[in-house]
């Protein structure tokens, strides 16, 4: 256990201090991309020589500059980032890349054009449509065009042969977060949800063959610990994003092991690998038109509910914890659908509201020991 705890110590350095790590990935001769969320191509800024740099907002950020741009009511995640850039500590980063998946997000790449003209702004556009044969070439274009410009930025022009090789690489890099992700689930007492967190949220700021390296490594010396026993709750968390220490603290001070998660910044980006396809560009537009259960992704049949039902059943989980993101429009209208469902099916839920402005969960704490009263019912 303690070589297991100094291996995810090391992660947590890297995600304690983002900027560190950019600095020696820089230092090493990288260039280095920032990419938004949700759905970025992160394989073809490999393909192109650079390493693919995480940005999803940052907990506690004071915001100042950015409520020029945003009002202060308005998703952290863009507010936080977009601060980022304006105090000039992005400046390093080759390039940003922004996907345009709901109003926030097309305003955010506007803003940022203006704002921070020093780092260059590509932009991805994901079809409403994406599983139509028109939606998957359209996809498959914007790729081709993102390819072209990170090659210019680089210098190294994206080839099939080094693009196939880059989604090789990212799908063995799935494959081993859906392996630890199974392991935590198993040894509760031993990775707690924090650590759970830091496992996956390391691999935003790392390169991809290092990271999975250092997953494997984890997954490995657990399952050479005794099999664990488990008298706590098993829950499922959703939401776009759940990194916040306070909240994940709440969970281990009342006993709640994630056994499963489908949450954006977290096993959505793993899930499902790339499939196979004779043009690399068409394989990743193929994975965006198969990934269901996305509030930013075009889904009229609403498939998250069955998604979490079947995440339920499949771990042997006792509720299912909605982290809801403040301001987050698409979250917002998805929640009372969800819970809907979910109550049909019987499984208890709750909804918690989080932002990576919020100093104190009080209020969340109360909220999940009731939450965790009902689950021992």
């Amino acid at each position: 256990m303690e070589r297991v705890n100094q291996k995810i110590e090391q992660l947590q350095e890297i995600v304690n201090n983002p900027g560190k790590q950019l600095n020696a990935l820089l230092k090493s001769g990288k260039q280095v991309v920032g990419c938004f969320p949700e759905y970025t191509p992160n394989e073809i800024v490999y393909a192109a020589g650079m390493v693919p740099f995480g940005l999803w907002g940052a907990e506690g950020k004071e915001i100042s500059e950015a409520k020029k741009y945003f009002p202060p009511f308005y998703c952290a995640l863009a507010l936080s980032t977009l601060e980022l850039g304006l105090d000039h500590a992005l400046n390093k980063l080759s390039a940003v890349m922004i996907p345009v998946l709901c109003d926030t997000l097309k305003c955010l790449g506007q803003n940022w054009k203006v704002g921070v003209p020093q780092v260059p702004f590509i932009q991805l556009v994901h079809p409403q449509n994406r599983a139509m044969p028109a939606g998957i070439a359209f996809l498959t274009e914007q790729y081709q065009r993102i390819a072209q410009q990170l090659g210019r930025i680089s210098g190294q022009s994206v080839t099939p042969q080094a693009l196939d090789r880059a989604i090789e690489l990212f799908n063995q890099h799935r494959t081993a977060l859906r392996e630890f992700s199974q392991v935590a689930a198993r040894y509760p007492r031993t990775i707690s949800p924090l650590m759970r967190n830091t496992v996956i949220k390391s691999g935003y700021f790392m390169d991809v063959v290092e990271h999975t390296l250092r997953v494997r490594e984890i997954s490995a010396l657990c399952t050479q610990l005794p099999t664990e026993q488990w008298d706590g709750h098993n829950i499922v968390v959703t939401g776009i994003i759940a990194d916040s220490p306070a909240i994940l603290q709440i969970f281990a001070d009342n006993h709640m092991a994630i056994v499963a998660d489908e949450v954006a910044h977290e096993s959505r980006q793993f899930r499902q690998d790339v499939p196979p396809d004779s043009d690399p560009y068409r394989r990743l537009a193929l994975q965006i038109a198969q990934l269901e259960g996305c509030s930013l992704l075009h889904d009229p049949e609403k498939k998250r509910g069955s998604v979490l039902v079947d995440m339920v059943r499949k771990n042997n989980a006792q509720g299912v914890v909605y982290l809801l993101t403040k301001f987050c429009d698409p979250e917002e209208f998805d929640a009372p659908i969800i819970k809907k469902q979910l109550d049909k099916e019987g499984i208890p839920s709750i909804i918690i509201e989080i932002d990576q402005q919020t100093k104190s969960y009080e209020q969340a704490r109360t909220a999940l020991q009731t939450f965790a009263d009902v689950l021992s019912a």
